[in-house]
């Protein structure tokens, strides 16, 4: 079983910076599409960025130039590293995974195509 667990949430002031991880388990990176989600109270989960097999990486157009995507070969971990952070930034963060041979890369910001989630992390940023 796909096991994902996510860390590095916390509280920063607007204009801050975080970086979030993703311990995964028992995948094989090439063949599962990866990506970071977050759910703000009262709102639908939404994708924040995600990566191929290929190492291609895609990002809400909310966050690009903002959050980078990046993994660490040799360690089973991935991460989020998330700069001039806002208020409207906080949320819970979720890391989550998807066969590729199941979920094309064309959704690999849709929640909805994903089947493995970590417990999330909780991110807010102050004004």
């Amino acid at each position: 079983q796909v096991q994902l667990v996510e860390s590095g949430g916390g509280s920063v002031q607007a204009g801050g910076s975080l970086r979030l991880s993703c311990a995964v388990s028992r995948l094989t990176y090439s063949r599962y599409l990866l990506g970071w989600f977050r759910q703000a109270p009262g709102k639908e989960r939404e994708g924040v960025g995600g990566i191929d097999g290929l190492d291609n990486i895609v990002y809400a157009d909310s966050v690009k130039g903002r959050f980078t995507i990046s993994q660490e070969y040799g360690k089973p971990t991935f991460y989020l590293q998330m700069n001039s952070l806002k208020p409207e930034d906080t949320a819970m963060y979720y890391c989550a995974a998807v066969s590729a041979l199941v979920v094309g890369r064309s959704r690999i910001l849709d929640y909805k195509a994903y089947d493995h989630w970590g417990q999330g992390t909780q991110v807010t940023v102050s004004s």
